[in-house]
């Protein structure tokens, strides 16, 4: 079962299934870009925010409810005032994150998923499965690989 569908004028999907194409016998989506109007592959732009240290947990931490600034820094562990505050300006640039001042002394802020965040969410989640399910076959990947770098490099 195959078949293209077209994002928008820029970014065309080919949907493989079952063929040979597939990897393992999983389908996959086969993507042609064209560069949008301000030359940057749209698929590379959003991925640029999401690829960056912090915003992947942001939008984790912020999935199950909204959430004031120090408590949110609290539960995301080595983040930064600053790179929190840089972080949730951009998620609210992209329209992931909302955000709410309170009228107090000092103001309070709180941070919630918009809902194109809360859709974001779901591949998120799946990815976070993905990385718990696989965290060992990885460390022990990398351990075998390191061992026989070093024993390469030795000998």
């Amino acid at each position: 079962m195959g078949g293209t569908i077209v994002l928008d004028e820029t970014v065309t999907k080919t949907a493989s299934a079952g063929s040979a194409d597939g990897i393992g016998g999983h389908a996959f989506l086969e993507v042609a870009f064209v560069p949008t109007l301000n030359g940057k592959c749209p698929v590379r732009d959003v991925l640029d925010r999401l690829g960056d240290a912090w915003s992947v947990l942001v939008v984790l931490h912020l999935r199950a409810a909204p959430c004031r600034f120090n408590a949110l820094k609290r539960r995301i562990d080595g983040i930064s005032q600053r790179m929190l505050t840089v972080t949730l300006r951009h998620l609210e640039r992209d329209g992931l994150v909302s955000r709410q001042v309170f009228p107090t002394n000092p103001s309070q802020v709180e941070s919630a998923l918009t809902e194109m965040g809360h859709s974001l969410a779901v591949p998120i989640d799946a990815l976070t499965r993905w990385a718990a399910d696989h965290h060992r076959s990885i460390d022990a990947a990398r351990s075998a690989h390191d061992g026989a770098r070093s024993r390469h490099m030795v000998g």
